[in-house]
């Protein structure tokens, strides 16, 4: 088992940073701040990540992504929200029904453009969360409905198998994915993580799971079969997200929150909120922008 180290690599620290994905069309990354309501997009240079953009939301932002014609999905409080490549904004459905209160969480694309998202409750209710889908027809489908907290989504190389979090039970699930056909096959328990609570998550080229542990100040990775392998410590309890990123998708890019920390925590953990990278010695997986031009409407 390999151990390494992250460093900090953003000037600014976010209350809750979270959803890192590469945009290859631009070599910028893209995160949001879930609790500020913000999408951000920066440039690495020299081991820091340079902020280059800020949108802006009503509510709390779960997740944004990269879309081939150049705009961007946000998974908004509520709802998707297209953002075009001039800044107009266009709402899409609906992710939380009237009432509920939930939010959406964490999203990412197949590799081929499809938009999956779940939800989070806000309240202490249990096991009424959803994973959706965004179709090409601009309709969400329903891939689970029974989860407490939707987070972290990855496909392995190749896309034929889902991999999806449910925090609080600690479970990581996979299932058979037909990426040409977008059939999806039962879920299975893959992991189950007890120290820690497993948040987001990304595949590396080898077919390696890398897990954000929130509460334990570490991301670590796992094998196909589910063996542990490596572990990168990170000076913030609270690791909320992982994506590798760069031209050739060799450093870990890390994100964490200064959320739910007292005081005294926050004077021993001040990178706290800060992005981290780390070179873990292997390279990620491409990432596919949101096939936007494949809708028929939204």
């Amino acid at each position: 088992m390999t151990e390494f180290r992250a460093t900090p690599a953003s000037h600014t620290s976010h209350v809750l940073a979270e959803g890192p994905v590469w945009n290859p069309a631009t070599s910028s990354v893209l995160w949001v701040d879930v609790e500020e309501g913000s999408v951000f997009e920066g440039r690495i240079a020299d081991g820091t990540v340079e902020l280059t953009r800020q949108l802006d939301f009503d509510g709390r932002v779960g997740a944004a992504v990269p879309a081939d014609d150049g705009s961007l999905l946000v998974a908004a409080h509520d709802r998707l929200v297209v953002v075009s490549s001039d800044g107009d904004r266009f709402d899409g459905p609906a992710l939380i029904a009237t009432g509920v209160l939930s939010r959406a969480n964490d999203g990412a694309c197949d590799p081929a453009g499809r938009f999956v998202v779940g939800t989070l409750a806000l309240d202490e209710r249990e096991g009424e969360e959803f994973l959706y889908r965004l179709e090409d027809d601009g309709s969400l489908v329903a891939l689970d409905s029974d989860l407490t907290l939707s987070n972290g989504i990855a496909w392995s190389p190749g896309g034929t198998v889902l991999y999806s979090t449910d925090t609080i039970p600690g479970i990581i699930w996979a299932r058979d994915y037909d990426v040409e056909t977008g059939a999806v096959g039962a879920r299975r328990q893959h992991l189950h993580i007890q120290d820690g609570f497993p948040d987001g998550i990304c595949v590396d080229a080898r077919g390696y799971l890398w897990v954000a542990i929130w509460g334990a100040g570490e991301v670590r990775s796992f094998s196909p079969a589910g063996i542990p392998s490596d572990t990168v410590r990170v000076a913030a309890p609270h690791v909320s997200s992982v994506a590798f990123v760069g031209d050739g998708l060799d450093r870990l890019l890390i994100t964490t929150a200064a959320r739910d920390l007292s005081a005294a925590e926050r004077l021993v953990y001040p990178d706290a909120g800060r992005l981290f990278l780390a070179d873990v010695q292997t390279t990620g997986t491409p990432t596919t922008p949101w096939a936007a031009s494949a809708l028929v409407h939204l």
